[in-house]
């Protein structure tokens, strides 16, 4: 009699969660579902009535038919899918091979909302939204991927406004004298990279403190825009300060898409520009020698040093290419939107482009999509204002900083800067 002996299966082993992965998972949840509550009580509160999304500006001469939705209904519908995914978020985590479009339907849900809620009964322009969005995070994303080539060499660059302010001032001033735009860029480029080489100066020659120097150099563009600003004579506005804007460049048959055609494809050249550096800071930090250098003497210069890179020369190259960006996005406030210089004029958006910077995680892709998040809150409270919803404008303002510290807290999953960002190289 022959006896077999059946080995036990092993069964697969079980995914432990590490304690830290664990913390941050509960921060999210809690934090989403936070929100999602707030989106219940949103769709609560809605009025049963109609919204309407306007598919074409005012002004348009073909007029697309606007999209109307059962207010109390769809947000209903909304409220309940980001209570879904929170809860999702809380029990196991939301991984895997779809989460990425589930966050962007979390987010898409949560947006929609809160208009079914603050629009009910009224049209939102969402054309002017859409286009509004676009304008506003430009000049952001120039000024975060300018940021993210200084950041990612290990050099903190908090001096993004200032560069915006000379680049912005040197394209009026150029443009109006010369009547030529593309002389009013090169312009905006020297006075950014002006502003680039006294950063890297300082900070990388002389190892100044770089968060203090940042604040310096955007003291000093303010400071002198304001005094070149002030000798213009009275009533020479015409002659020393009268750009004009780009005109914008329809690019064909895509301009004829609907609603983002004209939204994505009818625009200046600085925009396409804007396109046009995303894609190019992406590949060349990741795809050639010279953006594996810049990560390297980022995160670990001495062993960068060790290999025969010239640990200061490549920071210095990092830090003059991210002023060309910055002066380009200083040159879309005059000669790319308003038309014209004022002192002060960038208002603080190279801090915002800073915030972009931290959001997007130091990855080019990440700052512009949190560069567009910080536009369309930004265009979203004008909107409001303007169809008079109930909302107080003031409140939309603080979202972007309040996004900011959450990302810097660490509660929207891991940020960490460049390792060795803000410190100064000592070659033994």
């Amino acid at each position: 009699m022959t006896t077999t002996i059946t080995q036990p299966r092993s069964e697969a082993p079980a995914t432990v969660e590490a304690p830290d992965e664990r913390r941050r998972r509960l921060r999210t949840g809690i934090l989403v579902l936070v929100l999602a509550v707030v989106a219940v009580l949103l769709a609560a509160f809605t009025a049963p009535e109609t919204v309407r999304f306007a598919l074409s500006s005012q002004f348009a001469e073909n007029q697309l038919p606007a999209i109307a939705l059962p207010a109390l209904p769809v947000a209903l519908a909304l409220a309940a899918y980001t209570l879904v995914v929170a809860l999702a978020q809380v029990w196991r985590g939301v991984r895997g091979r779809w989460s990425g479009l589930l966050w962007a339907g979390f987010g898409l849900a949560f947006v929609v909302t809160f208009l079914c809620w603050a629009a009910a009964g009224e049209t939102f322009p969402l054309t002017n939204q859409l286009q509004g969005t676009l304008n506003t995070a430009t000049p952001l994303i120039l000024g975060a991927l300018a940021g993210v080539l200084c950041e990612r060499a290990g050099v903190v660059n908090v001096a993004i406004e200032g560069q915006f302010l000379a680049g912005a001032f040197a394209a009026a001033i150029l443009t109006t004298l010369t009547k030529s735009f593309l002389a009013g860029l090169v312009a905006a480029v020297l006075a950014g990279v002006l502003i680039a080489a006294m950063l890297a100066v300082f900070a990388i020659r002389y190892r100044v403190n770089q968060v203090v120097l940042g604040v310096v150099l955007v003291v000093f563009a303010s400071g002198i825009t304001g005094f070149l600003f002030d000798q213009i004579p009275e009533g020479g506005a015409g002659r020393f300060n009268n750009p004009g804007v780009m005109p914008n460049l329809p690019v064909p048959v895509l301009s004829d898409i609907p609603v983002l055609g004209q939204t994505l494809f009818e625009q200046t050249a600085l925009v396409y520009a804007m396109y046009a550096a995303v894609v190019i800071v992406t590949f060349v930090l990741f795809k050639t020698r010279w953006g594996l250098r810049v990560r390297s003497v980022g995160e670990h210069p001495r062993a960068a040093d060790t290999v025969g890179i010239n640990v200061l020369r490549v920071r210095c190259q990092a830090v003059l290419a991210g002023g060309v960006l910055a002066g380009l996005g200083g040159a879309f406030f005059t000669i790319g939107f308003t038309g014209s210089f004022d002192k002060d004029l960038t208002a603080g958006q190279g801090f915002i482009a800073l915030a972009a910077l931290i959001m997007g995680r130091w990855h080019p892709l990440g700052a512009t999509v949190a560069a567009l998040f910080f536009g369309f809150t930004q265009q979203l409270q004008g909107q409001l204002q303007i169809i008079q919803t109930p909302i107080p404008g003031e409140l939309l303002v603080m979202a972007p900083y309040i996004a900011t510290v959450v990302a810097v807290a660490g509660l929207v999953g891991r940020v960490r800067a460049p390792k060795a960002d803000g410190e100064p190289y000592v070659k033994d």
